[in-house]
């Protein structure tokens, strides 16, 4: 996918052109995709969602979004990453509310796994994920950057303008918060 057609195509969907964004679709849409089912290999095996109605609802909030200028490709996957995140938890939030807090948690067992085990309960990473980014904003960035928008190394220290090894340094830091965070539960 060429970086610069999405980009002008984003440009061209925020300015009000309904046949960029359906050209803009078949870009990204594997992209988007791939990044859903990320996302869903750490949810629950019967999470109600599935990744095709994640990366449909999340294109829908991207495109509808009149306040952000697109910079690039990178930054609007990692803003697509944001949004599937939200979704998400919002479904979580729902379905807990529906059992009246009856939702599961896993233990971890080690900070690289942190948010890649199947069954890890959405809200208490997202609460932990909020608490890390009050704390650290960069490391709260990188995490959404690398795991909720799957971007490389190389592509979070573009969207950031750091370099790869502090990417490579907070990641490794952040990972073990969040993972000390989870395993003490919620404050």
């Amino acid at each position: 996918m060429a970086s610069d057609d999405v980009t002008s195509l984003l440009g061209a969907v925020q300015q009000g052109d309904e046949s960029a964004a359906a050209q803009l679709i078949p870009l990204v849409y594997s992209e988007l995709r791939r990044l859903a089912a990320h996302q869903m290999r750490s949810e629950s095996p019967d999470h109600t969602l599935q990744p095709t109605a994640l990366v449909h609802e999340a294109f829908l909030r991207l495109v509808d979004q009149t306040r952000i200028t697109y910079q690039n490709r990178a930054h609007f996957f990692a803003l697509a990453g944001q949004q599937m995140r939200r979704i998400l938890v919002d479904h979580a939030r729902a379905k807990r509310a529906a059992k009246r807090g009856s939702g599961k948690k896993m233990p971890l067992e080690d900070a690289a796994g942190v948010m890649d085990q199947p069954g890890v309960d959405v809200l208490a990473l997202d609460e932990a994920l909020t608490s890390l980014a009050e704390m650290d904003p960069q490391q709260g960035r990188i995490v959404e950057l690398r795991f909720f928008a799957g971007l490389s190394i190389e592509e979070t220290a573009a969207a950031l303008d750091i370099s790869p090894a502090t990417v490579k340094r907070d990641w490794s830091m952040a990972k073990a918060w969040l993972h000390q965070a989870l395993l003490a539960g919620p404050k």
